[in-house]
């Protein structure tokens, strides 16, 4: 699987990110995320789950835990509508979108 999600995130265009704080407790971190892409084709996909991170004393992450799920979506589902780059700050985080 690991093979097939690096072919798959290469291939991503028009990629937007949303991330959440899940929880922090320490030197770890827990976030939930969805993103939005399309294919070389012009399929759309939102790719959602969560990722732990865990860091050392300095304040460098040491471990990386991410669970992903890609699940295609139309076009017209799409729910990131803004510019390519960082996400505005008026624009509605997951919990504001009910993802």
């Amino acid at each position: 699987m690991e093979g097939k999600r690096s072919s798959l995130f290469l291939r991503a265009n028009d990629y937007r990110l949303i991330k959440e704080l899940w929880a922090f407790d320490g030197n770890r971190i827990a976030v939930r995320f969805a993103y939005e892409w399309h294919d070389d084709s012009g399929n759309w996909f939102r790719s959602y789950g969560n990722e732990n991170w865990e860091f050392d004393e300095d304040g460098l992450m040491r471990l990386r835990l991410a669970s992903i799920n890609d699940l295609p979506i139309k076009e017209s589902d799409r729910k990131y509508h803004w510019p390519l780059g960082r996400r505005p700050d008026t624009h509605p985080g997951l919990s504001e979108l009910g993802l």
